[in-house]
């Protein structure tokens, strides 16, 4: 009895701290590659199987553009929204794309010259390109400028971009992150994380770097000396995230993992403040999903975007 008793507060327990989503909208019924939403959580970007960049108001749930990049089928890998809204940037092996989110025309394409892993997009619309070969691309598409930045000696997982496009932050399989100036490529800062970065964010501001690492490195660190501020307070033997965005004036910070959860944590302290899971598609084989994008409104609602193409929000 007192087991049966155990069992069933456990499961009243996990409920509790893990609450369905209040609205659950589905963008895609086929796989997705990559998906990115907004700032304010308005809008989203989905790099669909065959029907090209998906561009779609979640105000109104209705799909804004459809863009194509390159061949229809060779794919899109990353995507990403500047944070004032106005630009998105699509990454394929091959190439880069930037587009107008206001009108939905290209502002512009240009091939890579190694396999592309990961970008970032700045409110003036200048680019930052992770490639496998360990280096970076930074791409100021309005003066024609491009600064190839060498630091790495190993892919580069992970890229950031303040929203200026002045600073900017890359992470590699070569166990560091690096801070740089993306319009000159002048190393600010390198950390060793101790085994691969796997993800890297900014602040809007370039004034905060959170790092991960695959060994369950998750730091915050600040840019003007270098000095770590604290560490997430993670209970496992290992989480990495798939999305991590810097939330509430640099307050908190909303992160989401390739294991269907969507973390809110204090940044001050590293200790969690919510947690979510996402949820899956009826007819969906697959029992994982990878969280691609969080955003937090200006309602308190927590948004997410997943690779089962659901859009999902909770009160915060």
């Amino acid at each position: 009895m007192k087991k049966t008793l155990l069992l069933v507060f456990c499961t009243l327990f996990l409920a509790a701290c893990q609450p369905k989503a209040d609205d659950i909208r589905v963008l895609s019924q086929e796989p997705s590659y990559s998906a990115s939403l907004s700032s304010d959580g308005n809008i989203a970007i989905v790099a669909t199987q065959s029907q090209g960049v998906q561009c779609w108001d979640l105000t109104t749930h209705s799909l804004k553009y459809q863009w194509v990049h390159g061949d229809l089928n060779t794919g899109v890998t990353a995507t990403a929204i500047s944070p004032n809204g106005e630009f998105a940037a699509s990454l394929s092996r091959d190439s880069v794309a930037l587009w107008t989110i206001a009108d939905g025309r290209s502002r512009g394409w240009w091939s890579l010259p190694a396999s592309g892993e990961s970008v970032a997009v700045a409110n003036n619309g200048a680019l930052l390109i992770g490639l496998n070969d360990g280096s970076v691309m930074s791409l100021n598409a309005a003066k024609t400028a491009l600064i190839k930045f060498l630091g790495h000696k190993e892919r580069v997982n992970t890229v950031a971009l303040s929203a200026d496009g002045r600073i900017a932050l890359s992470g590699s399989n070569d166990m560091q992150a690096i801070l740089w100036q993306a319009q000159t490529g002048q190393p600010i800062h390198t950390w060793d994380i101790g085994s691969r970065v796997t993800k890297v964010a900014l602040n809007d501001s370039g004034t905060l770097s959170f790092t991960n690492g695959s060994t369950n490195e998750a730091n915050i660190w600040d840019n003007t000396n270098g000095k770590l501020l604290n560490q997430l307070e993670i209970k496992r033997r290992q989480m990495t995230f798939s999305a991590v965005r810097f939330a509430k004036q640099d307050t908190q910070l909303l992160t989401g993992t390739p294991a269907r959860e969507v973390i809110l944590w204090q940044r001050q302290t590293g200790k969690p403040i919510a947690k979510w899971q996402i949820a899956l598609t009826k007819n969906s084989q697959n029992r994982g999903a990878v969280v691609y994008s969080v955003a937090i409104r200006d309602t308190n609602k927590v948004v997410s975007i997943s690779s089962q193409g659901l859009v999902e929000t909770w009160q915060e």
